[in-house]
Parts: C-alpha cells; sequence; structure tokens
C-alpha cells in the first residue's frame, strides 16, 4: 500500500509540475527518506486526489510509528512530504517573474495555484467551507462558515505547552518561515513560497493566506 501511494504521489508531483519527470527517482528516494523506508518496490502510478493519497500516506505513517495521530501531528508530517515536492524559492521566483513579464494576471494566478498544488493552500478543506448569500437593505451579505481550519487538537495543545518556548519565526507572516519545519505550536512550511515585491521603494513580500 505505502509503496502505491509513494508512487501516486510521486506522479501527482510530476503531473502538476512541481517536479520534471527527470526527478522523479530523487522525488520517491526523498519521500523514502522522510517516512523511513530503506528500500523501493516500483509500482505504477494511479491518478487520484492528493489529498486521498496524502491521507493513505499519513494512515501508514501513525501506524508504523512514523508520526502521531491528531490533525497537528498530520498537518506537520504531510507538510514535510511536500516539501520534498516542492523547487526551491528561487525557482519559485523565476518561474513567477517569467509569467509576470507577460502578463501579471496569468503570473498571479498561476501563484495561487501553485500554492494548492503543493497543499499550502488546502483545496480539500477550503471546498468544506459553507457559503451563502443573504440579501439585506443594504446590497446582499456573503456568509461564510470557515472550515478550512480544524479544531486544534487537545493533545497538541498540550505538547505545546510542554515544549520550549521559541520565539523563531517571529510571527506567521515573516519570510522566516519560507521552508520552516513547524512544531506543536507552529504550522509546518516547507510547502510556502514567498514573492519578494517593492512598493513605494520598500521592500515587502508576497503570499496568499494559506
Amino acid at each position: 500500500m505505502i509503496f502505491q501511494a509513494i508512487a501516486d504521489l510521486a506522479a501527482y508531483a510530476a503531473r502538476t509540475g512541481l517536479i520534471e519527470e527527470g526527478d522523479r527517482v530523487w522525488a520517491v528516494n526523498g519521500l523514502l527518506e522522510e517516512l523511513g523506508l530503506p528500500n523501493w518496490e516500483e509500482r505504477s502510478a494511479r491518478e487520484r486526489p492528493l489529498d486521498e493519497i496524502l491521507e493513505e500516506i499519513l494512515d501508514w505513517a501513525v501506524e508504523h510509528g512514523r508520526t502521531e495521530d491528531g490533525v497537528t501531528a498530520r498537518d506537520l508530517f504531510d507538510t514535510a512530504l511536500m516539501g520534498r515536492l516542492t523547487p526551491r524559492p528561487s525557482q519559485v521566483l523565476g518561474s513567477f517573474r517569467e509569467k509576470y513579464a507577460r502578463s501579471p494576471e496569468a503570473a498571479t494566478d498561476w501563484y495561487y495555484r501553485f500554492n494548492q498544488d503543493t497543499n499550502y493552500i488546502r483545496r480539500g478543506r477550503i471546498a468544506r467551507d459553507v457559503k451563502w448569500v443573504t440579501p439585506t437593505e443594504y446590497g446582499d451579505l456573503d456568509i461564510t462558515i470557515n472550515l478550512s481550519k480544524p479544531e486544534k487538537d487537545p493533545r497538541a495543545i498540550a505538547a505545546a505547552k510542554a515544549a520550549p518556548q521559541s520565539g523563531y519565526p517571529k510571527c506567521l507572516l515573516y519570510r522566516e518561515n519560507e521552508g520552516y519545519a513547524g512544531r506543536m505550536d507552529h504550522p509546518a512550511r516547507q510547502n510556502h513560497r514567498v514573492i519578494p515585491v517593492t512598493i513605494d521603494g520598500r521592500d515587502w513580500f508576497f503570499q496568499y493566506s494559506p
């Protein structure tokens, strides 16, 4: 089961452009390392949703003691897996600038899709959000219930309290989050990439909210 899921995940990365076809062996070996597997059994890849593939790998990782169960621990682990497949910041910036030179709209659209493909923006969770429109005397009112961010796991809260306190990164929006492994009180960001921009002579960083 686990080898099939790894093959499917590597194929997903190639299909979405996160890796080149020539990177596939390298990508598989990185996933094997993350999962603590010393060997590989070749499988024919199947095309299926990313959430399904990651869920299967996470279940295996919990069962085999590679990670604890619970939302926070699983999020930390699947982000580490996706970090193995996410291009370096310089590569992402190069792609963005190349597209931006032709069309700023196309570049930002590509960057948004890229953030979804790396699972930094979790499509599956966003799809569960509840949305509706209610007419009012002031115009239509958009109402949403945000289910994208899961409730904190009590085990994660206890673990975060017991862990040594760290001031790094200083907040969730700092540049230093890019590639950060995370901890029980700070989300993993191995799959996070930011775009440097200059506005009114000052340096900023463009990123989407996860």
